[in-house]
């Protein structure tokens, strides 16, 4: 099943009530600043991490422009993550 594209100032109703917002951006770049309630997994860590995820959960991923967050929305729809959200845009275009 494939992901769901949304726009990243949209965060807030693509997480919802139940959702688990992640960052996929190296440490060094969060140290600028994360979306509100985001935990950092980065990409180059996150097959390792993958189990910190509640795969009944939706997923809703970012990064700094969408692509690594796309890659990874990808990645978790191919691994039986059914409600995965790829916020386009990224952190460059979160106007927060």
């Amino acid at each position: 099943m494939a992901h769901i594209e949304t726009d990243v100032n949209e965060y807030t109703t693509a997480v919802g009530d139940t959702g688990q917002l992640v960052d996929v951006r190296e440490p060094v770049e969060v140290a600028t600043g994360m979306l509100p309630g985001a935990v950092n997994i980065p990409m180059s860590k996150f097959v390792e991490r993958v189990n910190e995820l509640d795969p009944e959960r939706p997923v809703v991923l970012v990064c700094r422009s969408g692509n690594r967050s796309g890659q990874v929305a990808e990645y978790l729809s191919g691994h039986g993550f059914t409600k995965v959200v790829n916020l386009t845009g990224g952190m460059m275009r979160y106007s927060g």
